[in-house]
């Protein structure tokens, strides 16, 4: 009898129970952050690089593809090589729907996606008490992706694939234009002649993340949340003569936050 038939199915019990061997295929921040904290969690797990990931398949029952977007397909035909003794083929896009997994589910395996809601700007990224966006082609392929993100110390929560995109970009909004934002304020205090910008603009950008946090669109604050029309039309003068690449950002930005203000009162 085949190993892949005397194994216990992969289901949500897997919380409690083992979880069974992972290869995680893609050696890069995400990749090496998931490894490191599968391996901490006593998970069999073998990380692997796109060319030496055939090996770690038929290694596995379950496989994580931590690779860029429009590497997924690609990534999931050399996975169908090894479909059995591999069961469960996952990637960890945001944007992905499971179409990119078509390869490995017409020969046979369960797909699944796990996405971390989490910046992870280098390899040891500690994803502990993360929310983790998950959703699977069946009941074992999600309990699966459930079970992983719980062992591995993360909040799962489901996304519907008609929705990933939607939902990514709303990551994308509140992670990497929260940095575009603040290198662009620190850009201007340094035009200002304002030395250590970003020590100095810490605090507010940490107390305002902490405002927004516990009172959402009540923590609006400063010139359009008052109706000041004076000082930000001083703002777009000083932006015009000392930054003009940002007026049509401060601009949009008014315009989004004057919206937000009418909503709040």
């Amino acid at each position: 009898m085949r190993e892949l038939e005397r194994d216990p199915p992969i289901t949500e019990s897997a919380t409690e129970a083992p979880l069974p061997a992972l290869a995680i295929i893609g050696a890069g921040r995400v990749g090496s952050t998931l490894a490191a904290a599968a391996a901490r969690t006593e998970i069999e797990v073998r990380l692997a690089g796109r060319h030496d990931a055939l090996a770690a398949y038929r290694a596995s029952r379950a496989a994580l593809l931590c690779v860029p977007d429009e590497a997924i397909a690609d990534a999931a035909v050399v996975a169908a090589e090894a479909v059995p003794p591999l069961e469960l083929v996952g990637h960890a896009s945001g944007a992905t729907t499971l179409e990119a997994l078509a390869p490995a589910s017409a020969a046979g395996a369960a797909t699944f996606s796990l996405h971390p809601l989490q910046t992870v700007p280098d390899p040891g990224a500690d994803l502990t008490g993360s929310p983790c966006a998950i959703s699977g082609s069946n009941a074992e392929a999600l309990g699966f992706a459930r079970a992983l993100a719980l062992r591995l110390g993360m909040t799962p929560f489901a996304v519907a694939e008609r929705d990933r995109v939607l939902y990514h970009a709303a990551a994308c909004i509140a992670s990497n234009f929260l940095v575009t934002l603040e290198e662009s304020a620190a850009g201007l205090l340094e035009r200002a002649g304002t030395p250590a910008a970003r020590e100095l603009l810490a605090p507010l950008v940490l107390r305002t993340a902490a405002n927004w946090t516990e009172r959402g669109g009540d923590a609006l604050t400063g010139p359009v949340a008052r109706g000041d029309r004076e000082t930000v039309a001083g703002h777009l003068d000083a932006l015009r003569t000392n930054a003009p690449e940002l007026v049509e950002l401060y601009e949009a930005l008014v315009e989004r936050t004057e919206a937000l203000a009418e909503t709040q009162g």
